[in-house]
Protein backbone atom coordinates (compact mmCIF):
# COMPACT_ATOMS: atom_id res chain seq x y z
CA UNK A 1 0.00 0.00 0.00
CA UNK A 2 2.98 2.18 0.18
CA UNK A 3 2.52 2.86 -3.52
CA UNK A 4 -0.68 4.73 -3.04
CA UNK A 5 1.24 6.83 0.05
CA UNK A 6 3.28 7.54 -2.94
CA UNK A 7 1.19 8.17 -5.79
CA UNK A 8 -1.21 10.22 -3.58
CA UNK A 9 1.75 12.63 -2.56
CA UNK A 10 3.09 12.98 -6.02
CA UNK A 11 -0.50 13.46 -7.79
CA UNK A 12 -0.63 16.12 -4.65
CA UNK A 13 2.64 18.16 -5.42
CA UNK A 14 2.20 18.03 -8.97
CA UNK A 15 -1.26 19.32 -9.13
CA UNK A 16 -0.63 22.44 -6.82
CA UNK A 17 2.76 22.78 -9.23
CA UNK A 18 0.57 22.71 -12.32
CA UNK A 19 -2.09 24.72 -10.52
CA UNK A 20 0.25 27.50 -8.73
CA UNK A 21 2.99 28.04 -11.72
CA UNK A 22 -0.91 28.53 -14.13
CA UNK A 23 -1.57 30.82 -11.69
CA UNK A 24 2.18 33.20 -12.27
CA UNK A 25 1.74 32.85 -15.46
CA UNK A 26 -1.08 34.50 -15.78
CA UNK A 27 -0.54 37.59 -13.86
CA UNK A 28 2.77 38.05 -15.15
CA UNK A 29 3.09 37.26 -18.20
CA UNK A 30 -0.39 36.60 -19.98
CA UNK A 31 -2.11 39.44 -17.95
CA UNK A 32 0.50 42.11 -19.09
CA UNK A 33 0.78 41.26 -22.59
CA UNK A 34 -3.10 40.59 -23.06
CA UNK A 35 -3.13 44.32 -21.75
CA UNK A 36 -2.12 45.59 -25.08
CA UNK A 37 -4.64 44.13 -26.96
CA UNK A 38 -7.44 45.80 -28.63
CA UNK A 39 -11.00 45.13 -26.78
CA UNK A 40 -12.24 42.05 -29.61
CA UNK A 41 -9.07 40.07 -29.22
CA UNK A 42 -8.91 40.07 -25.92
CA UNK A 43 -12.19 39.33 -24.92
CA UNK A 44 -11.89 36.20 -27.51
CA UNK A 45 -8.26 35.74 -26.07
CA UNK A 46 -9.87 35.64 -22.71
CA UNK A 47 -13.05 33.36 -23.30
CA UNK A 48 -11.04 30.86 -25.00
CA UNK A 49 -8.14 30.58 -21.50
CA UNK A 50 -10.85 30.54 -19.61
CA UNK A 51 -12.71 27.58 -21.03
CA UNK A 52 -9.50 25.30 -20.79
CA UNK A 53 -8.00 27.00 -17.33
CA UNK A 54 -11.54 26.17 -15.79
CA UNK A 55 -10.94 22.68 -16.33
CA UNK A 56 -7.65 22.80 -14.45
CA UNK A 57 -8.72 24.86 -11.67
CA UNK A 58 -12.01 22.45 -10.86
CA UNK A 59 -10.25 19.16 -11.72
CA UNK A 60 -7.45 20.53 -9.55
CA UNK A 61 -9.65 21.47 -6.68
CA UNK A 62 -10.75 18.55 -6.63
CA UNK A 63 -7.64 16.08 -6.50
CA UNK A 64 -5.86 18.56 -4.35
CA UNK A 65 -8.47 18.25 -1.91
CA UNK A 66 -8.75 14.62 -2.73
CA UNK A 67 -4.91 13.64 -2.44
CA UNK A 68 -4.63 16.38 0.37
CA UNK A 69 -7.56 14.85 2.69
CA UNK A 70 -5.48 11.22 2.20
CA UNK A 71 -2.10 12.25 3.08
CA UNK A 72 -3.24 14.45 6.41
CA UNK A 73 -5.00 11.10 7.33
CA UNK A 74 -1.73 9.03 6.84
CA UNK A 75 0.04 12.01 8.17
CA UNK A 76 -1.44 11.63 11.39
CA UNK A 77 -1.70 8.33 11.74
CA UNK A 78 2.75 8.49 11.88
CA UNK A 79 2.00 11.90 14.23
CA UNK A 80 1.38 9.11 17.23
CA UNK A 81 5.28 8.98 17.82
CA UNK A 82 5.69 12.41 17.64
CA UNK A 83 6.15 14.89 20.66
CA UNK A 84 2.77 16.38 22.04
CA UNK A 85 4.61 19.68 21.50
CA UNK A 86 4.81 19.15 17.54
CA UNK A 87 1.45 17.45 17.10
CA UNK A 88 0.16 20.65 18.19
CA UNK A 89 2.50 23.01 16.20
CA UNK A 90 1.67 20.48 13.20
CA UNK A 91 -1.92 20.47 13.96
CA UNK A 92 -2.06 24.19 14.27
CA UNK A 93 -0.22 25.50 11.34
CA UNK A 94 -2.15 22.62 9.06
CA UNK A 95 -5.17 24.38 10.01
CA UNK A 96 -3.75 27.47 8.94
CA UNK A 97 -2.74 25.67 5.53
CA UNK A 98 -6.16 24.69 5.11
CA UNK A 99 -7.91 27.31 5.83
CA UNK A 100 -5.30 29.50 3.42
CA UNK A 101 -5.90 26.40 0.21
CA UNK A 102 -10.06 26.91 0.63
CA UNK A 103 -9.94 30.68 0.21
CA UNK A 104 -7.49 30.23 -2.59
CA UNK A 105 -9.39 27.51 -4.31
CA UNK A 106 -12.58 30.43 -3.65
CA UNK A 107 -10.90 33.32 -5.37
CA UNK A 108 -9.44 30.94 -8.54
CA UNK A 109 -13.41 29.35 -8.97
CA UNK A 110 -14.39 33.41 -9.15
CA UNK A 111 -12.16 34.16 -11.49
CA UNK A 112 -13.00 30.90 -13.54
CA UNK A 113 -16.88 31.30 -12.86
CA UNK A 114 -19.85 32.90 -14.57
CA UNK A 115 -21.65 34.39 -11.54
CA UNK A 116 -22.84 37.51 -11.69
CA UNK A 117 -22.28 38.31 -7.85
CA UNK A 118 -18.82 37.29 -8.38
CA UNK A 119 -18.20 39.79 -11.53
CA UNK A 120 -16.83 42.49 -9.64
CA UNK A 121 -13.59 40.47 -8.89
CA UNK A 122 -13.24 39.29 -12.37
CA UNK A 123 -12.98 43.15 -13.53
CA UNK A 124 -9.78 43.19 -12.12
CA UNK A 125 -7.99 39.32 -12.48
CA UNK A 126 -4.44 40.99 -12.00
CA UNK A 127 -5.44 41.84 -7.86
CA UNK A 128 -7.56 38.26 -8.08
CA UNK A 129 -4.56 36.44 -9.52
CA UNK A 130 -2.08 38.23 -7.34
CA UNK A 131 -3.72 37.00 -4.51
CA UNK A 132 -4.37 33.42 -5.94
CA UNK A 133 0.04 34.18 -6.10
CA UNK A 134 0.13 34.99 -2.68
CA UNK A 135 -1.78 32.49 -1.17
CA UNK A 136 -0.09 29.49 -2.93
CA UNK A 137 3.25 31.16 -1.88
CA UNK A 138 2.05 30.69 1.68
CA UNK A 139 0.69 27.54 1.43
CA UNK A 140 4.09 26.15 -0.30
CA UNK A 141 5.97 28.15 2.49
CA UNK A 142 3.89 26.23 5.35
CA UNK A 143 4.33 22.98 4.06
CA UNK A 144 8.14 23.15 3.39
CA UNK A 145 8.48 24.33 7.55
CA UNK A 146 6.47 21.43 8.29
CA UNK A 147 8.03 18.84 5.94
CA UNK A 148 11.74 20.28 7.67
CA UNK A 149 10.67 20.73 10.88
CA UNK A 150 9.11 16.82 10.91
CA UNK A 151 12.42 15.60 9.26
CA UNK A 152 14.29 17.14 12.49
CA UNK A 153 12.04 15.75 14.96
CA UNK A 154 12.18 12.70 13.75
CA UNK A 155 16.19 12.88 13.71
CA UNK A 156 15.92 14.05 17.21
CA UNK A 157 13.76 11.07 18.43
CA UNK A 158 16.12 8.73 16.78
CA UNK A 159 19.10 10.26 18.43
CA UNK A 160 17.74 10.68 21.96
CA UNK A 161 17.30 6.87 22.37
CA UNK A 162 20.49 5.97 20.98
CA UNK A 163 22.34 8.50 23.48
CA UNK A 164 20.36 8.00 26.96
CA UNK A 165 21.08 3.72 25.54
CA UNK A 166 25.51 5.08 25.75
CA UNK A 167 24.98 7.15 28.78
CA UNK A 168 23.83 3.44 30.49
Amino acid sequence: MEWIAIFSRWFHVGTAIVLLGGSVFMRFVLAPAAGALAEEPHQTLREGLLARWKKFVHGGIALLLLTGGYNYYLQILSLREMPAEYRKQYHMLMGIKILIALAMFAVASILVGRSASAARMRQNPRRALGLVVLLGVLIVGISGYLRVKGTSVLKSMAVQPAAAAAKE
